[in-house]
């Protein structure tokens, strides 16, 4: 099961990789040939977020046997480690995002432009295209995991989504200020150029804050959250789960659960019924990192059944 998850897992993510690569190579060919900065601007973009995806599953990758025990210890060893992959990646985005920027400005003082064509228009609406299919593909299979890694990716999306439609204002203005003999129009594609290393820059900034300090860990919403407390509630010995807090790092999710048990049993036995929950957890969801169990006595006087019934004898109903 693991080893299936892990396959797909990395099936996933390689082909938003490939697929922000291919972008890259094609949108950057076509600018540098056409002389559009700004869709240099956006081929920078996405391979801006192909080197941020592939720097999160590189030091992932040790072992292709899919145990957990070996995975976590990896990621453990990668955070305590020194992070040169996502810091060389994080530098040249900074330094392709200043570059993009400061030739823009030339242009923009120099004036010496010329409109962009009807090619960088036509690969700009099918990059657009393209992305989102892939986004969809993505977005959908996160979601499934139920970790609220969805939200994230959306999130790095949006942001690769408003630099090409700025690239694409920009060029669609420069064409049709080539046409109407209209000099001003031609100023929007250098300035959409300026634009997008802005938004160049603040992904490199952000990957190399992640890099330094790490990546804040994220509540996973409450709904994604109902099937780790069903799974919990099935374990006998469990009446409630008072608490579960979801946290996600990375691809993978950390746990914080609070149970509560028959008060009458001694501490081993709630000990078992807590390691039993958590061996279920880690079994039935691949993606969960680790599990942090604290096992509290149940208090009486909630109306609900639960999988382990009180009886009279153990639990009074009347104050003595």
């Amino acid at each position: 099961m693991n080893d299936n998850y892990s396959s797909r897992n990395e099936r996933v993510s390689w082909t938003g990789i490939a697929g922000d690569f291919t972008l890259a190579l094609a949108k950057g060919g076509v600018g540098y040939f056409s002389g559009s900065k700004a869709l240099i601007a956006d081929a920078l973009y996405s391979g801006a977020d192909a080197a941020a995806k592939l720097s999160e599953i590189l030091p992932w990758q040790g072992g292709s046997e899919g145990n957990r025990k070996r995975r976590l210890n990896t990621r453990d060893a990668n955070k305590n480690g020194e992070p040169v992959l996502p810091v060389v990646f994080a530098v040249l985005i900074l330094m392709g995002g200043l570059q993009i920027a400061f030739s823009a400005i030339r242009d923009l003082t120099s004036g010496d432009l010329r409109p962009s064509g009807e090619l960088s228009i036509l690969i700009i609406c099918l990059s657009l295209l393209v992305k989102e299919v892939i986004f969809q593909y993505q977005y959908r299979y996160f979601q499934k995991l139920g970790n609220g890694s969805h939200a994230a990716y959306a999130d790095n999306h949006r942001f690769s989504l408003y630099t090409s439609l700025t690239v694409l204002i920009g060029a669609v203005s420069s064409m049709l200020g080539g046409y109407l003999n209209w000099h001003p129009l031609v100023y929007l594609d250098p300035i959409a150029a300026l634009l997008a290393a802005c938004l160049i820059l603040r992904r490199g900034y952000l990957l190399i804050m992640s890099t330094i300090y790490g990546k804040k860990s994220l509540e996973v919403p409450h709904e994604d959250s109902v099937s780790f407390i069903d799974t919990v509630q099935k374990v006998h010995g469990v009446i409630r789960v008072e608490q579960l807090k979801a946290l996600e790092e990375g691809r993978h999710v950390n746990l914080q659960v609070t149970i509560s048990v028959n008060p009458r049993i001694s501490v081993m036995e709630a000990y078992e019924i807590a390691d039993c929950a958590k061996k279920l957890l880690l079994h039935r969801f691949v993606h969960v990192g680790e599990v942090h169990m604290d096992v509290v006595p149940y208090e009486a006087g909630y109306p609900y059944k639960t999988n382990f019934e009180l009886t009279d004898s153990e639990m009074p109903t009347l104050l003595q």
